[in-house]
Parts: structure tokens; C-alpha cells; sequence
């Protein structure tokens, strides 16, 4: 008897030698901020990572030069989250870098990708509004649909969300409202890939310093959100990706459903 990368007994002959299988992760938003440093993480610890991006590509390329440059097996990939055949075409090429063909191959998905439009209800427009809910929530929805099919039993689904949730933030209404539904997809999708032994859990991080927190925030104005948080400091993009390693071990098969804020003590 052996176990997989996820703890899963199987049977092997008696004269066969056990071997733990590749762990392949495939993170969309990887080119900068936390989803930059999620593929960093899971490379140093031995997966195998395609990570997405859409315009950032000399970003992107940079970092899959870096931990090529060290060993690591890892691809950057343009892929439009909100074209619905992209993520498709996007998981096929995986497939192939991973030397997987038509079997399931896929043992990590995080979707990271994100964006923000800051502007206060009345000043909304259709545009902004579609943007933030196509990337946000639709595109979350459509890499996990995708995502499951290409999955072996007992993968990991961590979706990122927001604190943005539950302390509302003026000028964020859309914003928020699709970060809502990325944790409500990620609770259905808990019951039902669980079947499968994939669990599926949510991250909402707090106050990060990252470009997308400093590009709607003034200078003056990140003191203030340093001294909300309990532990008086914003959080960094490895702050976040330790717990993604945390939800993605094999002992942390019976955590799923889960929302887990990491902010600080902000909420």
C-alpha cells in the first residue's frame, strides 16, 4: 500500500517500487503581486507550474526565466480569463508541458487573477462593471469548471477573494460584489467536487502591499490602513502565499468550504 502526493491509499504489486508522482499547479494572475509569489512558492517546493497572465508579458516572462534559471519546471501562458475558450486552449497546453495527454494532470489550482476599477456607485459605468464581474467572478467560475474536469482525485482548488467582503470600502461596490461571489462559487464547489476528494477553499486577503492596493490608495492614506490591522503593519504578497502552501499540503485534506481572512486582524 502507498499513498499519492495527497495521502490517497493505493494498491501497488508486491515488487513495485513506489514513486510520488509530479505535483502539477496551475496559477492564473502569476505574473506579478501575490499571484507572483504564490508561483514562487509552489516552484521552490517542488511543483511543477503553469501560471497566467494577459498583458503583463515581460513580467511574466522575466519570472519563468528566474526559476527556469534555478531548476524549476515552470511556463507562463497568456490566457483572457473572460474568453471562454481561452482557459481550454490554456489547459491544453498545460497538459503538454506536463506530458500528460488526455489524463487528468492537474493537482493545485489557485485563481488569483484579479482586477479593481475604483469608483464610487453613482459613477460607474456599464464597462467598468462588466470588466471587474468578467474577470472576477466569471473568470473564477470558468477555470474551476475547466479546472475540475483536468483534475486528479484529491487536488486542491484556492480561490482568492478579498477582506474587501466583509469591510466595505467606498468606491469598491463591483469589486467586493464579485469577490462575493468567488467565495460563494468556492462553498458550492466544495460539495460538489468533494465527492472526488478535491477540496476547495478561499483566501481573503487583507490590505497587501502590492502595485493593485498602492495604484487606488493614496501614500498618506496606507498609514491609516497600517494601524487598522491588529498587528500594524499592510501584509505582503508571501503573506498570502504561505497559507495557499498551507491549504495545498496533503494535511490539509479535511479543510474545505472554507473562507480564511488574512488581513492582520483587520476584521
Amino acid at each position: 500500500m502507498t499513498t499519492d502526493a495527497y495521502g490517497n491509499e493505493k494498491e501497488t504489486d508486491a515488487g513495485s517500487r513506489a514513486e510520488t508522482p509530479a505535483r502539477n499547479a496551475i496559477v492564473t494572475g502569476g505574473s506579478r503581486g501575490i499571484g507572483r509569489e504564490i508561483v514562487r512558492r509552489l516552484a521552490a517546493n517542488g511543483y511543477r507550474v503553469v501560471f497566467t497572465y494577459e498583458k503583463e508579458e515581460d513580467a511574466a516572462r522575466g519570472l519563468e526565466r528566474e526559476l527556469r534559471a534555478s531548476g524549476r519546471d515552470v511556463f507562463a501562458e497568456r490566457c483572457r480569463l473572460t474568453d471562454i475558450g481561452e482557459p481550454d486552449d490554456m489547459l491544453e497546453r498545460a497538459s503538454r508541458h506536463f506530458g500528460s495527454g488526455p489524463e487528468p494532470f492537474l493537482d493545485v489550482l489557485v485563481n488569483n487573477a484579479g482586477v479593481i476599477d475604483h469608483a464610487d456607485i453613482r459613477h460607474t459605468t456599464p464597462e467598468a462593471y462588466d470588466r471587474v464581474m468578467n474577470v472576477n467572478a466569471k473568470g473564477t467560475f470558468f477555470m474551476m469548471q475547466r479546472g475540475e474536469v483536468r483534475m486528479r482525485d484529491g487536488g486542491r482548488i484556492v480561490n482568492i477573494s478579498s477582506v474587501g467582503t466583509a469591510w466595505p470600502s467606498p468606491g469598491e461596490a463591483v469589486y467586493a460584489a464579485s469577490k462575493a461571489a468567488v467565495e460563494q462559487f468556492g462553498r458550492v464547489a466544495s460539495r460538489e467536487f468533494g465527492r472526488r476528494g478535491i477540496t476547495v477553499n478561499t483566501i481573503s486577503p487583507g490590505p497587501t502591499d502590492t502595485d493593485m492596493l498602492r495604484s487606488g490608495v493614496r501614500e498618506e492614506d496606507l498609514a491609516g490602513l497600517r494601524h487598522l490591522t491588529a498587528l500594524g503593519r499592510l501584509g505582503t504578497p508571501a503573506d498570502i502565499a504561505d497559507v495557499v502552501l498551507l491549504l495545498v499540503d496533503p494535511r490539509a485534506g479535511w479543510v474545505t468550504g472554507q473562507n480564511i481572512r488574512v488581513d492582520g486582524g483587520l476584521v
